[in-house]
Formats: C-alpha cells, sequence, structure tokens
C-alpha cells in the first residue's frame, strides 16, 4: 500500500517490480477515433476506456502513463476524464505507479504551479519535464517529497539527433550533449528525486548512460511500435533494483477495436510481462 502521504516511494516501486515479475508502464493515449466505437455512446467514452484497459492489465504492470496532451485535446472534457482515470487508478489499485506524461518545463513560478497541478491537485506520482531551460525549470518539481520528476534525457524519436546527440569540444569538453545534460542533473537540489526518459531505439546508448547514472529509473518508450528491443534495453540499461520502467502504448491499448479490446490489451500486455519475468529470472 501507498504511503500515509497517498505517495508511492521508489521502495514501493521496487517491491512491485519484484512481486509482478514486471516493470511494465502502460500509455494510456487515448484518441477517440481509435477506440472501439461502441463506447462512443457512452457518458465518458476517454475513461470508460481507461477503465477497462485498467481493470483488464492493472496485476501485469506496475505503472500508467496518460499522455496529458491527447486529454487536452478535448477540452475541459477531456481534463475531467484525466482527473477520473487517475482517481480511479490511486482508489482502486494504489500500488500502481502513475506517470503525468506532461514534458512541462518553464521557470521558477510556472514550473511550481505545473507542479502543483500533476502532484497535489491531481496526484500524479511523476510527471515527465523538459530541461532546456535548466536547473530553475526543474527544480520547482524536485520540491516535492515522494514525488518523482522524469527528465527528458535520450528520447526515441528522429529529431532526437538534432541537438541531444551533438558534441561541441568548445561548450560540452567533447561530450554528447545528453551526457551533459545526466550530469549536470546530478548536482540540482532534490536530485535523489530524478528518473530519466530513454528511448529503446537508442539501446546502444544505455552502456554509456548507466556509467552517468548507475541507480535511477529510466522510463523507456520505443519498444513495440517504434521497434525497440526489450532484450537490448535490459542487457544495456537494467541495474540491481531493475531500474528500468518499459513504456508501451498503441501495442497494447489498440489491440483490438471491437467489443473484446480489454482482453485482446491483456493479452498484449501478458506476452510483454512473460517476456519480462523470463528476464528477471
Amino acid at each position: 500500500m501507498r504511503s500515509n502521504n497517498n505517495t508511492m516511494t521508489t521502495e514501493q516501486l521496487i517491491t512491485q517490480i519484484r512481486t509482478k515479475k514486471s516493470f511494465l508502464c502502460i500509455g494510456l493515449d487515448v484518441d477517440l477515433n481509435k477506440i472501439p466505437e461502441h463506447l462512443l455512446q457512452t457518458e465518458d467514452p476517454i475513461f470508460e476506456f481507461n477503465k477497462a484497459i485498467i481493470d483488464a492489465t492493472h496485476d501485469l504492470c506496475v505503472s500508467y502513463k496518460p499522455n496529458t496532451a491527447f486529454y487536452e485535446a478535448y477540452g475541459i472534457k477531456g481534463w475531467q476524464s484525466l482527473e477520473k482515470t487517475i482517481n480511479y487508478i490511486n482508489e482502486k489499485y494504489p500500488v500502481i505507479f502513475t506517470i503525468a506524461d506532461a514534458k512541462r518545463g518553464d521557470i521558477g513560478n510556472t514550473s511550481s504551479m505545473y507542479a502543483r497541478a500533476f502532484f497535489n491537485d491531481l496526484d500524479f506520482d511523476s510527471v515527465t519535464v523538459a530541461p532546456y531551460m535548466g536547473k530553475d525549470s526543474v527544480e520547482p518539481f524536485l520540491a516535492f517529497e515522494n514525488k518523482h520528476t522524469i527528465m527528458l534525457a535520450l528520447t526515441s524519436n528522429e529529431g532526437a539527433f538534432d541537438f541531444q546527440t551533438q558534441n561541441d569540444p568548445e561548450t560540452s569538453g567533447g561530450k554528447e550533449l545528453y551526457k551533459v545534460v545526466l550530469e549536470t542533473s546530478k548536482s540540482w537540489k532534490n536530485a535523489h528525486n530524478l528518473m530519466y526518459v530513454v528511448g529503446a531505439t537508442k539501446a546502444e546508448y544505455f552502456t554509456e548512460i548507466r556509467k552517468i547514472v548507475p541507480d535511477s529509473f529510466l522510463l523507456v518508450p520505443g519498444v513495440g511500435a517504434q521497434g525497440g528491443s526489450l532484450a537490448e534495453v535490459c542487457k544495456y540499461g537494467m541495474n540491481a533494483n531493475v531500474g528500468l520502467l518499459i513504456n508501451s502504448s498503441r501495442g497494447i491499448i489498440y489491440a483490438s477495436n471491437g467489443v473484446d479490446f480489454a482482453e485482446k490489451a491483456r493479452e498484449e500486455a501478458l506476452k510483454l510481462q512473460q517476456e519480462m519475468e523470463e528476464i528477471l529470472g
């Protein structure tokens, strides 16, 4: 169960991973154009879709990650669906680690307000942030005790090579930018609350990343629909406490667009969980 202040500690997350023999994170990226048609007749199709997916998969995963863009796109109704979703997870499955995939990041008071929105109001365990504006854009998130800030480090998209892997000897001492970001972040106040986003399509980089942040949890998108290899990520990225949250979104939640969508989602989640159990031994 959660601690008294209704937050999920790193130790509790590790316990869940060991208990469930899973380090699966399921992305709840709900598109009304893709969900089963019969749900569109309900009062809140987004929530009904999420609720069915969550009920079908909660024992196979340790985390859920709604990407907030998929809710913000529908205005206030979408935001209400997000609120109902996070409340449902926290009330019915309190051992699940929740991630607001919002990729926020602004200076000072603005970041503090973003943090309050996701940590206090919605009661997420963590939120993703962009580090481009530096320390004073991230530290307001880190100030929240037992909440986690998941910082973009090396992403799985094609444009990641535009900046993240650039190497300017004059400004970075011959290190790629993502390494500078990782190393610099370790000096920030409450850096122990940091986790990092590292794309599965960059599996060959995990060895270098683990030299810099050996003990941190890494949120890893890109397994499945984007072609990343779970085995490769685990080979180079796993640490003594596993230290990985492997995210799959489309490959699980849209396994079927029929009335059997939740059952099919469970089947896909089970495949990944069984592969993880085998890797964990």
